[in-house]
């Protein structure tokens, strides 16, 4: 999947792009999540005697609420966050058929109070949607591209999210990890160059896509990065 650079500096790969359009939010939609998470707190329940949801929540309206609640603010996130026009799904079935059971992954039936903005990009992640790239909303990059300056050292650039530890150590920032860990420090973008054996060698880092993407189209004008899939 090719990256669309109609407007240099502003659409990099499909689904991340610098300006967002405007979505309304979807009643259709807001009825499928809160469904789709009633039917999987139920089949929790039903798997679990240590589950009781309307203990939990002092009766079945306030569990019915909880529901309402998350499916409402989810919607209005993805709003302002997930490019539509990428997602390749019809939304209402999507999130009826996704919802419940990814939101499950990481909160417990029993908490669902404890839900909050932090979640959604949580949920959005697990849930592969395509997010418009905001500042300091820690979205997870990986990016490939091959280097069109010939004899190049470098047959490829890499630009990859990392973040920092407590320790110092430097890891990847993946779609796999939790964008909040406090166990580590905010994201930031890192570009390699990587040998025709293989190897990558770091070569500076960025705090903004837009200056790592700039740093990298200096190295080697008219480049364009594609999604990289790690092996």
């Amino acid at each position: 999947m090719l990256a669309r650079i109609a407007v240099p500096g502003q659409v990099y790969l499909p689904g991340i792009t610098i300006m967002p359009a405007a979505f309304q939010p979807d009643p259709a939609a807001v009825f499928a999540s809160a469904l789709s998470l009633w039917q999987a707190c139920q089949k929790c329940a039903d798997h679990d005697r240590n589950v009781n949801l309307s203990e939990s929540y002092h009766g079945a309206d306030q569990f019915m609420r909880e529901l309402m609640r998350i499916a409402n603010q989810f919607e209005s996130w993805a709003c302002a966050h997930v490019n539509f026009d990428e997602l390749g799904e019809v939304w209402p079935y999507f999130m009826e058929e996704r919802f419940g059971e990814t939101c499950l992954a990481f909160i417990a039936p029993t908490n669902l109070a404890d839900f909050n903005e932090r979640d959604c990009l949580r949920l959005a992640l697990r849930l592969r949607l395509p997010l418009f790239l905001k500042e300091n909303l820690p979205v997870p990059v990986d990016l490939l591209a091959p280097n069109p300056v010939p004899h190049s050292a470098f047959r490829q650039f890499r630009i990859q999210t990392v973040r920092c530890s407590d320790d110092g150590d430097v890891e990847p920032f993946t779609i796999s990890d939790d964008p909040f860990d406090q166990e580590f420090g905010k994201p930031h973008f890192a570009l390699y160059g990587i040998s025709a054996d293989g190897l990558a060698e770091h070569i500076a880092d960025r705090a903004s896509y837009q200056e790592i993407i700039s740093l990298a189209q200096k190295l080697a004008p008219a480049i364009q990065f594609q999604i990289w899939h790690q092996p």
